[in-house]
Parts: C-alpha cells; structure tokens; sequence
C-alpha cells in the first residue's frame, strides 16, 4: 500500500494535492475541520488548532504507517491571521503556531519512525518563509519557521532513505487569500507575479507531488510563485 496522509486538504491546495495522489494510486488520509471533498479520501476531522486534537486519530495513523511500503506525509494546513507585531497577541500566536508548526512536529514524531525508505515528508511553506510583509506577523514567523523544520528533517533523516522537500507558493487563488485580502486584492496582487496572474491550487499540488517523489530534491526549498516581481 502507497500511503499519502495529507493536513487541510478540505479546500484548495491541499484538495488537489488529494485528488492527484488517489489518481496516482495512493490511499490518502485528510486531517482537516472539514471533510475533503474528493470523493474516495479518508477523513479524520480534527482543529489543529488544538492541542488535544491528534490525540484520537494518531494511533489509527501509525498502525496504517507499519503496513504502508511508501508513505508521502504532506504538511499542508496553514492558519493565516492579519497581525502585526506591535499587537500580536500570545494566544493568536499559539494558534497560528499550533496549526503550522506543532501539528507537523507532532505527525513527524508519530509517522516518521514507522517510515520505510522511499518515503518523504513535504511542507508546504510560502514565499513568506524567506520574506515578509506587513500585517501577517504570526503567519510569516510560523512559515519561516516551517523551513527551519524541513531542513532539521533533512539533516536528522540522512541516510534512512526518507527525503524531504518545502515547496512555497506564491499568490495562489485558494480560500485562504481571498478571506485574507479579498476578492478586489486577489485581483491587485496578481500583479505581483511575472505571468500576471493567480497560480492555480493545480499547478502547486502538481509540484507538492512531484517532489514528494522525487528524493533529488531532499532539503530543497522549492518556490512555486511564477516569478514574483519585487516593488
């Protein structure tokens, strides 16, 4: 069995990422609020927001990992909040935090011991991890905080045969950019990008799969923006 376990794959992203992976013969496993609604995945509803909220679903998880021959754990869940750093406040934090970077940690301690080689583990980050803007002060902390990880998993899994990837979009047409900025921003912010446009949810699971398949890019942060053109 070729086991894929994806976080967030309710919407965007994270759905087509699910969709490509099943037509690709994988058993896909979502952990998100809401269901995913690519028929033929299974749900594991959780608010990993939380911290009690793997709890339930971990054991299923690892005892699905021993029997798998290939396992792909896709961190894809992201929180983005609008905060600034001169009114972040520390339960905010938390929880942005709780979603991009703890839950991952917690599934890398449950998942990755029971990893056989041909394996991988891909974060999905954003061109804020290496950058920034004003007004999402916690979302581009936690997102260059989800690059520290990835490199970690590269280096603390050498030479187990597991390879590991961050693939980073840009402005990408989701749910998520459009309650964050809104419809008239989604629209100035593809300016932003070289081709003049929004990338689709499609063309990032693309990537996310690919290198969740390919070890040559293990420890490689991979932007996924169509070339950004800087203001």
């Amino acid at each position: 069995m070729k086991l894929a376990v994806i976080t967030g794959a309710s919407a965007g992203i994270g759905a087509e990422i699910a969709r490509q992976l099943l037509a690709d013969g994988w058993a896909v496993h979502n952990l998100s609020r809401r269901p995913c609604p690519v028929p033929g995945v299974t749900q594991h509803l959780c608010d990993l927001t939380e911290e009690s909220a793997l709890t339930e679903t971990l054991p299923t998880l690892e005892a699905l990992a021993e029997q798998a021959e290939k396992l792909v754990l896709i961190h894809n869940a992201g929180l983005l909040r609008k905060d600034a750093v001169d009114d972040l406040r520390a339960e905010a934090l938390r929880q942005v935090l709780e979603v991009n970077v703890v839950a991952p940690s917690r599934l890398n301690g449950a998942l990755i011991p029971k990893m056989k080689a041909g394996s991988a583990v891909i974060y999905v980050g954003s061109t804020l991890g290496e950058k920034a803007v004003a007004g999402a002060a916690s979302y581009v902390t936690s997102k260059h905080a989800t690059i520290g990880l990835m490199r970690a998993t590269c280096q603390d899994l050498a030479g187990r045969g597991i390879h590991t990837a961050c693939v980073c979009p840009g402005f990408t047409d989701t749910e998520m950019l459009r309650a964050h900025v809104g419809d008239e921003g989604a629209t100035a912010v593809a300016a932003f990008s070289a081709f003049g446009r929004l990338i689709t949810p499609e063309e990032i699971a693309e990537t996310v799969v690919w290198a969740a398949t390919h070890p040559v890019v293990n420890g490689a942060v991979l932007h996924a923006n169509l070339g950004q053109v800087e203001r």
